[in-house]
């Protein structure tokens, strides 16, 4: 028996029931004939639900440090607590104005979230780097002018002192869980979580209201700067009742539980995780790792000690986690013990990793385990699609989900742009109704600036496909068009297991080359190379003589201009999601990554190449890796 005779876990999705209009210009409107069920009050209502039904669960969990014991925070303790810091917050008569939270993920920064949004204070969580690695803290500045804040928090003050030194702290309140600095004066979350709660707070939770901001989120500026997203409960609720439909898993069965780092500056980790753990009552373990070669490790730790109900990764992510699973019986095992499905962003998955992942799932649980994705934006707070049913097929943005209209406009005779409306879209970006207007068409439907196609037109159930950003793509000297979407997927398919990412170059220059992102295990274990750096590792020959090899396979294959690869780059250092070289959707910015390793283009571009250019079908002299 092969895996494709295997079935799949069941899971109860929402029937796939959709209505198609045609207008006479050849726009399609795509809905979900299924209504969209009434929406929670706000998030702080969705949280108290949970506490008051599962007071002792563990809501959230973290390791002070790798290797360390969880710290747990039950559900009734998580109450106690935010209702405490409510309390405090309500003190300093601000209400209306941010909280900013420069900080990664913690127990404390999921607790004054909550008490933030209670207090009606909107919470402005920040990507850490533009506070800890930034030399002139320019974006920090610009985002501090953008959003006023009120108060900041910060998880461990002297970690943030010199970040903290850009605030006017004469009007910003500075509120930490750990540490001490002389000079500033700083909140103790202990301490504001400790007061006693009066009737202000019971005030405060009753004149939310749908439209109450939230937060502001911001983008990943995947091709302009950041911008702050206005996010109102409605947004957090409607995104999360669409999930919640989509897939209508009943209240612990298993109970709801899942190890996930996707950060909560952004909307996938932020909105979606956090969300959906409250609204079944489950329990977040907070992992401090990462889907890196630095950070897969404690990622790793963490799932070989607790099962999940459910688990969401990045591509790249699954590729290192089905390849430790190969080597660790109990790293599978107890990963796939209560499993029910995953899902990963809106790129891609390769082939590779999806087979060695369902073989894993097949000699583990006896059954496959459905790969859902879906497709959104910080704007769209984050799903508009989903993929709500199971199917072999990977790289699929799925169907509109209840409650959202998907506008299709022709840009050829197989894809569409795309823009959708819904109850889960930002109204606008904050101070900035010039963009505001700009990202709406006429009709009120949000721009994506993606395009889609067809699974099968004929059977338009079966959803769509990503065909790449209608901005990224480009032409050549010759003026022939490429396709980046396109021809990025299949070559990256073309080099697996030795690749796990790829950037298309080649605007305005005669022809297409590649930035390829090596997976490292893959490399080791061809060359042998078990130590050694990993630029030691990408100059090794017989590495660069398999990826020669691929690609003149791939080209061989694909012989137009617009397909064919005529140089490649191998990149020591990974992918940023910080410097928003992956957005919020989970593929590869082309734009972002293009400029900041502009420096790489140009290598790829010189005559005669460099050492470190590989070149399909001819002989290389490895002198070095590009970092």
């Amino acid at each position: 028996m092969t895996s494709a005779d295997v079935p799949f876990m069941p899971v109860p999705f929402i029937e796939r029931d959709i209505d198609i209009e045609t207008r006479q210009d050849g726009v399609l409107i795509v809905r979900n004939r299924t209504p969209l069920r009434s929406l929670e009050a706000h998030l702080p209502a969705l949280f108290r639900r949970a506490a008051e039904r599962n007071p002792q669960r563990t809501w959230l969990a973290k390791r002070p440090a790798p290797g360390a014991d969880w710290t747990r925070v039950t559900y009734a303790q998580a109450r106690r607590a935010i209702d405490g810091a409510t309390e405090a917050l309500l003190e300093l008569g601000v209400s209306g104005k941010p909280l900013m939270i420069l900080s990664g993920n913690s127990i404390e920064h999921g607790l004054i979230s909550i008490a933030a949004m209670q207090a009606r204070m909107p919470v402005a969580p920040i990507a850490p780097p533009y506070s800890l690695r930034s030399a002139d803290f320019a974006k920090l500045r610009g985002i501090i002018d953008l959003v006023e804040p009120a108060a900041v928090f910060v998880q461990n003050i002297e970690q943030f002192q010199k970040a903290l030194g850009v605030f006017d702290l004469n009007k910003v309140t500075v509120i930490c869980a750990e540490g001490e600095v002389e000079g500033i004066k700083a909140l103790r979350f202990d301490a504001i979580a400790a007061r006693q709660p009066t009737q202000a707070v019971e005030d405060s939770i009753a004149q939310i209201n749908h439209d109450t901001v939230a937060k502001y989120m911001f983008t990943s500026g995947s091709t302009n700067d950041s911008k702050a997203v206005i996010t109102t409960q409605r947004m957090l609720c409607a995104n999360i009742e669409m999930g919640n439909q989509a897939i209508d898993l009943p209240l612990d069965q298993p109970p709801h539980c899942t190890v996930d780092w996707l950060p909560w500056h952004h909307v996938m980790g932020g909105n979606s995780v956090f969300g959906m753990t409250l609204v079944k009552g489950g329990t977040l373990y907070i992992d401090g790792g990462s889907p890196t070669p630095h950070g897969i490790s404690e990622s790793l730790q963490n799932l070989r000690e607790i099962s999940t109900s459910r688990f969401a990764n990045v591509p790249s992510g699954f590729q290192m986690l089905a390849e430790a699973m190969e080597q660790d019986e109990h790293l599978a095992r107890t990963f796939f013990r209560d499993l029910i499905f995953v899902g990963y962003g809106g790129a891609r998955l390769a082939d590779d990793t999806y087979n060695r992942f369902q073989a894993l799932a097949v000699k583990f649980k006896g059954r496959k385990i459905s790969f859902l994705s879906g497709f959104g934006a910080t704007e769209t707070g984050p799903s508009a699609m989903y993929v709500y049913w199971t199917t072999d097929e990977t790289g699929l943005i799925g169907l509109p989900l209840p409650g959202c209209d998907v506008k299709l406009l022709p840009l050829d005779e197989e894809r569409y742009e795309v823009r959708v409306r819904s109850p889960g879209i930002t109204p606008g970006y904050l101070k900035r109704p010039d963009l505001t207007a700009a990202a709406f068409d006429e009709e009120g439907y949000f721009k994506m600036g993606d395009a889609a196609v067809f699974v099968d037109r004929s059977r338009p159930e079966e959803g769509f496909r990503f065909a790449g950003r209608v901005s990224e793509e480009f032409k050549l000297q010759s003026g022939t068009f490429v396709r980046t979407g396109a021809l990025r997927v299949k070559v990256v398919d073309a080099l697996a297991p030795l690749a796990m990412d790829a950037v298309v170059t080649g605007q305005d220059k005669s022809y297409v080359g590649l930035l390829v992102w090596p997976n490292i295990p893959a490399c080791r274990q061809l060359t042998g190379m078990a130590t050694g750096t990993v630029e030691e590792l990408l100059a090794d020959p017989r590495l660069r003589a398999a990826f020669a090899e691929r690609l003149a396979a791939y080209n061989a294959g694909n012989p137009a201009s617009s397909m064919r690869i005529e140089r490649a780059l191998l990149m020591a250092k990974p992918l940023s999601m910080d410097a928003g070289e992956i957005t919020d959707k989970g593929y590869v910015s082309q734009r972002k990554t293009l400029t900041s390793r502009s420096d790489c283009v140009e290598e790829l571009y010189q005559d005669p190449p460099s050492g470190a250019v590989i070149t399909p079908n001819s002989e290389t002299v490895p002198m070095r890796a590009i970092q």
